[in-house]
Order: C-alpha cells, then sequence, then structure tokens
C-alpha cells in the first residue's frame, strides 16, 4: 500500500507525523461559586458558637470554610439578614374572607350547576323532538301562560 492516497491528497504515511501532539483529554472542570443556604450558615455558627478555644480551626476544616465565613455570617446574624433569608411561603398572600365573598363564590358555584343543568336540558329536549319526527308524532306547541 506504499503510495496510497487518501481523498485529501494525503499520503498515509505522511497523515500521522503532521497532525502534531495529541489534546489533553482531560476536561478542566469550571470553577463555581459555593451557595451556602441561611439554614447552614446559622447551624455553622451555633457550632462555631460552642466550641471551645482552638476547636474552631477543626470546624472550619471539617466544614470546608475559611474564618473569613464566620465573621461575615456573624455580622449577617447581628443586622438580622439571614432570618430574612429563611424560606418563606411562595404566592400570593391569603386575603381574609368576608362574608361578601364566600356569598359570592356560593353564587359563583350555583350559577355553574344551573348552566349545566340547562345544557342537559336542551340536550333532553333536542332529542326529544327528533325521536318526535322520526316517528311522525306531532307535538303541541307550549302553553302561554300557567301550568294547566
Amino acid at each position: 500500500m506504499e503510495g496510497a492516497r487518501r481523498a485529501t491528497g494525503i499520503s498515509s504515511s505522511s497523515a500521522g507525523a503532521d497532525a502534531g501532539p495529541a489534546p489533553d483529554p482531560e476536561v478542566v472542570e469550571k470553577a463555581t461559586r459555593r451557595r451556602f443556604t441561611a439554614k447552614y450558615k446559622l447551624e455553622v455558627l451555633e457550632r462555631a458558637d460552642q466550641c471551645k478555644p482552638g476547636e474552631i480551626g477543626a470546624l472550619l476544616r471539617r466544614e470546608g470554610l475559611y474564618s473569613s465565613h464566620l465573621s461575615i455570617w456573624r455580622r449577617q446574624r447581628e443586622a438580622g439578614t439571614l432570618e430574612a433569608l429563611r424560606p418563606r411561603k411562595r404566592g400570593r398572600k391569603a386575603k381574609g374572607e368576608t362574608p361578601e365573598g364566600r356569598r359570592v363564590a356560593a353564587l359563583e358555584r350555583e350559577n355553574e350547576r344551573l348552566r349545566e343543568r340547562l345544557v342537559q336540558a336542551e340536550t333532553i329536549i333536542e332529542v326529544q323532538k327528533k325521536v318526535s319526527i322520526l316517528l311522525g308524532i306531532t307535538l303541541s306547541p307550549p302553553h302561554k301562560g300557567g301550568n294547566t
């Protein structure tokens, strides 16, 4: 196969020589900033407050933190900003139910129920009309006035 050529026009013997060094297959991980929840911060601060002198370093090493984290978190705790970070119930605030609101909701439910009954009654009447036409029965027009 000496002198064999590829479709690119480069001979197979010289193809590997010009490629250069192979790229490094290791993917370098992009560093991401760590985020700590308010609950975690308060837990670490409580444990740090319970530590005896010299034990705080061990706590920081165990948690993978720096002393600057503790000082910043202590300032936040004193300012009350850590309490503001606690999870809260999401969504709109529930409005107090008023008697008018309850009455309106009940009337809307009743209105919807009556609409459904009306649709059902109209469907039944349509079916009755079609059955009477098929059977050749003539329907008398409805009486105007009373229930006689």
